[in-house]
């Protein structure tokens, strides 16, 4: 019930008390049942005893109830969210007691399974023998059905949810009719192949007249190119497409080209390109590749590697063609990825392979935990820089920055290759670590990040559940916290690693209110 990093719904909270709930009854019946299987003296307890222990948890459970609607609450003030109703503690203990009630039964039919077990095995072995036994065995027939049945019945099923979901055709995004663009009746990539989540990165971006109302200055058109899972049989295939339709299109002609990594169902963040549009008044292109249909935390847990195969393709496919241009003509390159993209996009590319011709950059966003450059950078972050915001070295490579901008560093100057990550301190999908169940995580310990409740603690085990939760609600907070990245901070990284030419701080000024306004619109 107490705080974490983003706030739960009420029926997630409940959930997640019914969790804790069963996981405190199931160790409390472990060490039971261990304390009589190494024949420890056991004792009556007096009647009196057990109905004050009783009162005493009832009242520890109602006040933790009451309690955590001002707990959630404080969460929601920091994050800019609208507060909880006292009524929806009816809501929460409901959803608590259904939940237990579900795992209580759902351990009845567990020690059912071991009692079977455990009768067979004593034909053949001493009673303790077969009371282990019998426990490993249930263990491993429970978490087998568990795991290869009922977990992968349910991905099968969010994939088909999902893919359904992609192959839809929506009215609001109607097909281009310019050659020039992917998708249209002359590109090489078929307009229904694109799924849902391409045809609207194609279809929402900015045009070029968009741009230049927005920044009152002369703008291009920009460039687009995507290839959705239907485009093509395989990642190889999908690049090869890709790399071809660029070419057709003229990217390769923009001073910026942009690589993407997309989000697990092949998302592309608009707060994110429409803004690099804008700042360079439209002459950019931007590519990617759709590798998943499942949300990004979902794809994390079944199909991490997908996404970085996928994204390695595009990369190296673009990168091998760019590097045959002549340099003085050739566009400016960078990367961008954002959550899972973030993760595959920074796998994508080997700072060896590319050491002699480098890219000019990239902006990566949320980065999830496993990230390996984003997890050496923070490890390896100068002594008393928090894990949270780090400064990396001389912050000639590599610079991190918030809802600040920390990407000024005063005698600092930026090498040539230019790499900012772009992360909140209330973003579970970056600061979730499976440590967190035994180990208090640092980023809890000193001065915490402003969007962090002061008001969360660390409890074993406790913790690591409600980053789990976390990580499934941390898109639902308003932009600039959580998982999502607010325009003006993609703004800054922006400015950082592209340095877009044409302003000046006021015009700068305007465009970051004009582009933060039109988020707030979508």
């Amino acid at each position: 019930m107490t705080p974490s990093l983003v706030p739960r719904p009420p029926f997630l909270l409940g959930a997640l008390g019914g969790c804790s709930f069963a996981m405190g009854y199931l160790f409390a019946l472990i060490l039971t049942r261990l304390w009589v299987f190494i024949e420890m003296p056991v004792r009556r307890v007096p009647a009196g005893v057990v109905r004050a222990t009783i009162a005493v948890c009832a009242v520890l459970a109602a006040g933790c109830l009451w309690r955590s609607i001002d707990w959630q609450n404080d969460v929601r003030a920091i994050l800019h969210m609208g507060l909880l109703s006292r009524w929806e503690l009816i809501h929460i203990a409901i959803a608590a007691l259904a939940v237990f009630a579900i795992l209580f039964v759902v351990g009845l039919a567990v020690r059912a399974l071991f009692r079977r077990l455990t009768r067979w095995l004593d034909r053949y072995l001493p009673r303790r023998a077969a009371i282990l036994l019998g426990s490993l065995l249930a263990a491993m027939l429970f978490w087998t059905i568990v795991n290869g049945v009922i977990f992968r019945t349910g991905i099968h099923l969010a994939d088909a949810s999902f893919g359904e979901l992609d192959s839809r055709m929506e009215a609001d995004f109607a097909q281009p009719k310019e050659a020039l663009e992917t998708g249209s009746p002359s590109s090489l990539i078929a307009w229904g192949g694109l799924g849902r989540q391409g045809r609207q990165y194609i279809a929402s971006g900015p045009s070029k007249q968009d741009i230049a109302d927005l920044t009152g200055m002369p703008a291009a058109e920009p460039i687009r190119v995507y290839a959705g899972l239907n485009s093509a049989p395989s990642a190889e295939q999908r690049a090869d497409l890709a790399l071809a339709e660029l070419k057709r299109v003229g990217g390769f002609k923009k001073p910026v080209l942009v690589v993407i990594a997309p989000t697990g169902t092949g998302w592309v963040d608009p707060a994110a390109i429409d803004t690099l549009e804008y700042l360079h008044h439209g002459d950019v292109a931007s590519v990617a590749i759709q590798y998943s249909y499942l949300a990004s935390w979902l794809s994390l847990l079944v199909e991490p590697d997908y996404g970085a195969d996928s994204a390695r393709a595009l990369f190296r496919k673009v990168y091998e063609y760019w590097k045959t241009l002549p340099k003085e003509s050739r566009p400016r390159l960078y990367l961008y990825g954002l959550s899972l993209g973030a993760l595959s996009s920074e796998s994508s590319m080997d700072l060896f392979d590319v050491i002699d011709d480098p890219i000019q950059g990239a902006l990566w966003a949320g980065p999830p935990f496993p990230s390996k450059l984003w997890q050496s950078t923070t490890r390896d972050r100068v002594p008393g820089s928090p894990v949270w915001l780090p400064r990396f070295r001389d912050g000639s490579v590599v610079r991190f920055t918030n809802q600040q901008d920390h990407l000024s560093w005063p005698g600092a100057q930026w090498g040539p290759m230019r790499i900012v990550y772009l992360q909140y301190g209330s973003d579970p999908i970056t600061f979730f670590t499976p440590e967190t169940f035994y180990r208090k995580p640092e980023w809890m310990t000193g001065q915490r990040a402003p969007d962090v409740s002061p008001t969360f603690h660390w409890v074993p085990g406790i913790t690591f559940l409600q980053l789990c939760v976390d990580m499934i609600t941390g898109t639902e907070t308003p932009p600039g916290f959580g998982h999502v990245f607010a325009v003006e901070h993609y703004m800054d990284g922006w400015i950082a690693v592209t340095q877009p030419s044409g302003w000046n701080e006021a015009d700068l000024a305007r465009l970051r209110e004009a582009v933060a306004r039109k988020q707030a619109r979508d």
